[in-house]
């Protein structure tokens, strides 16, 4: 706690930095950067269909082999000899590893993919869309399905609800709803996401103190949204998770949840700026590994030194509360039938599109649109109430965002 408070003092004293300049433009293509430790196996089953689906689209692969001693390189270098293979000779972290992969890559956009997905069909092409279809974006990811018979842990629709009991950890994924496209999410999936390659290094790319994985991609979603950069969830471009084929060969689940619980911390103390809404946030973290006599005296002895990771905060162009609110889970896109390049209006009013095509912003109980509301609006954005006073923000960012993407002036809450 005393930690904390440290953390918060110095955060108060900051003043917000310039970004790193906009990188030279690149051609337009897909670059797909896939981190590899001893996975030729997984690697055999991953790249006939990736190979496949990026048929026709200007491309490239590069695969970051990492620390392996099975030979993948030698052999990516005989069944695919026109995949970029970067070896390192020593087990990188996720981030470390990604990042050579990126500053490698040489087109427009990079598909950061996981070595245990299997793409679906479509699977660039629907990522690649969301970025015509939503000005600024920073990331696309898309929805995750496990195995036959196991589990769904992922969805791809990642989320930090604003109401959780005090063991719950704050992030999660949420099943997506039936009908939505294109909803606002916290982050994009490091294992299956698309980024636009000036924005990710423009932002530094990923953390590499986020070792060895897990909660990289939180900081960079969120380092992005106050950027003004969204992230968007992809109904259409799927994949299926072999979860954690690689890192459970590595680790225990009991050293992957103290890594994920000292990572989340890591985040806050480096990516979060608003002193206030750090220290809430550290005193549940707190609270909430007290609870877990297995983990809690590592995780909280990092925590009293985690003002070693509190870094000068960018230039923000979106409030801290809407980005939160945003990424909520409480705010879902369905895209309407009525079609117009540029729609009349915003509206509030369920009932305002009957004669025109608007973006229809509405606050309900339930994120489950009236048929009637899609067939009269471009598109329908809804707001789950929680009956407390963050509903008033989640519906002024909802029409901020709206505002932003279709630019329309907004209406009064």
């Amino acid at each position: 706690m005393a930690g904390g408070c440290l953390i918060a003092a110095i955060k108060a004293l900051l003043t917000p930095k310039a970004g790193l300049p906009r990188p030279p433009g690149l051609p337009s293509g897909i670059s797909v950067v896939v981190p590899s430790r001893n996975g030729q196996v997984l690697l055999e089953r991953l790249l006939p269909r990736l190979v496949a689906e990026l048929d026709g689209i200007p491309s490239e692969v590069i695969v970051v082999d990492n620390g392996s001693d099975d030979e993948t390189a030698t052999w990516l270098s005989s069944a695919y000899p026109s995949i970029q293979v970067l070896v390192s000779l020593e087990p990188l972290s996720f981030a470390a590893a990604v990042n050579r992969g990126i500053a490698s890559a040489r087109f427009s956009h990079i598909c950061l993919l996981n070595n245990d997905m299997a793409v679906g069909a479509g699977f660039f092409h629907a990522l690649r869309a969301a970025f015509e279809k939503v000005p600024g974006l920073f990331s696309a990811t898309a929805q995750i399905f496990f195995p036959e018979g196991i589990r769904r842990e992922e969805t791809g629709k990642a989320v930090m609800p604003p109401l959780r009991s005090t063991s719950e950890f704050p992030l999660r994924c949420d099943e997506p709803v039936s009908g939505e496209d294109l909803s606002y999410v916290l982050y994009a999936s490091g294992g299956c996401s698309l980024y636009d390659t000036g924005k990710l290094r423009q932002l530094g790319c990923f953390g590499e103190m986020y070792r060895p994985a897990y909660v990289e991609d939180l900081d960079a979603g969120y380092r992005a949204w106050l950027r003004g950069w969204p992230t968007v969830f992809v109904a259409g471009a799927t994949v299926v998770h072999h979860h954690r084929t690689t890192t459970s060969r590595y680790y225990s689940e009991e050293e992957l949840r103290l890594v994920t619980e000292i990572n989340y911390m890591r985040f806050l103390a480096r990516a979060i700026v608003s002193p206030r809404l750090f220290l809430k946030l550290w005193i549940e973290a707190v609270r909430r590994l007290r609870t877990d006599p297995v983990i809690a005296t590592p995780a909280l002895g990092f925590a009293a030194r985690a003002f070693r990771w509190v870094e000068r905060p960018p230039v923000c162009t979106l409030p801290e509360d809407y980005v939160l609110a945003l990424g909520s889970g409480h705010i879902a896109v369905f895209p309407g039938k009525k079609r117009a390049n540029r729609p009349a209006a915003i509206t509030t009013e369920p009932n305002a599109g009957q004669d025109g095509a608007y973006v229809l912003v509405s606050l309900v109980d339930e994120l489950r649109p009236e048929p009637e509301w899609l067939e009269s609006n471009v598109e329908v954005v809804l707001v789950r109430r929680t009956h407390t006073p963050f509903d008033g923000t989640m519906l002024a960012a909802a029409l901020s965002e709206s505002g932003r993407k279709w630019n329309l002036a907004v209406p009064a809450p």
